[in-house]
């Protein structure tokens, strides 16, 4: 068995420039490691089986709440426990890291104009 590959975030994340459109960058466990820019408001959205991680590579990602806003930034993440509605946002644009469980819709439960039907993998 061979070595596995090093991932560089920075230049999965240099090789697209659009918003809101996840690429797979990783798989483990029956877990998809991906990474997505984003920049405005995405939609109020919750995953009904599965719990998600947010962690920001760079800039600064504000998650709405039913009961409030969180704002964080580099190095810092969240973990939205399953079933919990959530929207994300970004003033700027935010470079983000998510753990999903594979095949799982980014937009969970609720599909939108946001939900993106297959992922690409970078």
């Amino acid at each position: 068995m061979s070595a596995p590959a090093i991932v560089n975030l920075a230049e999965k994340l240099a090789s697209f420039s659009d918003h809101w459109n996840p690429r797979i960058i990783g798989r483990y466990n029956g877990n998809e490691i991906r990474v997505a820019k984003i920049e405005g408001e995405f939609t109020w959205h919750s995953h009904a089986e599965t719990d998600e991680l947010f962690m920001v590579v760079s800039g600064e990602l504000g998650i709405e709440f039913r009961d409030g806003i969180r704002r964080f930034g580099p190095g810092e993440f969240v973990v939205v426990p399953r079933g919990t509605e959530h929207k994300p946002f970004a003033e700027t644009e935010c470079h983000i890291l998510m753990l999903d469980r594979e095949g799982e819709p980014n937009t969970g439960v609720n599909p939108s104009d946001y939900t993106r039907e297959k992922l690409e993998t970078i």
